[in-house]
């Protein structure tokens, strides 16, 4: 099995060769040889950026989030929770969660499916599947 243990990098259409055996000749190929055996190129492709579209919760969710978490973890009035805050670094174990999302749902009126409970780990996680929800629910 041949290991490659450099590479060389082509730009502005000049080869370097970091690598013995390797060279990029241009920006789409790469051709590998070791013990003078040359194989076929590879053929580079560029890849399509991929973007993501997410709306964050409204900020009064968030606050009423964080207020919830402070007060089903009996977390005092001096606390920092903002929507970064993760449960966990809060010292809320399983139980606290599920009374926490149990608080979630009295206080906006919605029901959390638990695979959706699940998935929740920061306050800003728990604001937007409430904001999710209640569009959902409003539609």
């Amino acid at each position: 099995m041949a290991s490659i243990t450099s590479f060389s990098v082509t730009s502005f259409n000049q080869t370097h060769t970091l690598v013995p055996g390797c060279r990029i000749s241009n920006s789409s190929s790469v051709f590998l040889s070791t013990k003078g055996r040359t194989f076929s190129p590879l053929t580079l492709q560029r890849r399509v950026p991929r973007f993501q579209i997410a709306c964050a919760a409204r900020p009064e969710t968030v606050k009423k989030v964080c207020d919830i978490v402070k007060k089903q973890l009996a977390l005092p009035d001096g606390s920092s929770v903002t929507g970064e805050s993760k449960f966990s670094a809060l010292g809320a174990d399983s139980l606290d969660t599920v009374e926490i999302v149990m608080g979630l749902e009295e206080e906006f009126g919605i029901s959390v499916e638990e695979e959706s409970a699940q998935s929740i780990s920061t306050v800003q996680d728990a604001a937007d599947m409430i904001d999710e929800l209640l569009e959902s629910k409003s539609a």
